[in-house]
C-alpha cells in the first residue's frame, strides 16, 4: 500500500515537471506573481521590465497552459506547485 501511494506520488511530480516544463523561468516567475495578484504594472516594476513585456509573456503563459481564464491559470499555478 506504501508503495502504491509513493509511486503515485511520482507521477504527479514527473506530470507537473512535464506541465511545467515549456514554461519559461520568466513566464513562471510571471505566473507566480499573477497568482499572488500583482497588476500587470506591479509585475513589471518587480522585474524590472516594460508592461507590454508582462502582457506578452502572460499571452504566451494562457497559450503554454491552454487555461482560458484567470482561474484557470490560478488552478494550474496550484496543480503545479507554483502558488499555494
Amino acid at each position: 500500500e506504501i508503495l502504491s501511494i509513493m509511486m503515485e506520488k511520482v507521477r504527479k511530480e514527473k506530470k507537473q515537471e512535464e506541465e511545467t516544463k515549456e514554461l519559461s523561468e520568466r513566464e513562471i516567475e510571471v505566473l507566480k506573481l499573477i497568482a499572488q495578484e500583482f497588476s500587470s504594472e506591479q509585475i513589471a516594476e518587480k522585474l524590472f521590465i516594460s508592461r507590454r513585456t508582462v502582457d506578452t509573456h502572460r499571452l504566451h503563459i494562457f497559450e503554454k497552459t491552454k487555461a482560458k481564464t484567470i482561474v484557470g491559470l490560478i488552478k494550474f499555478a496550484i496543480r503545479n506547485g507554483l502558488a499555494e
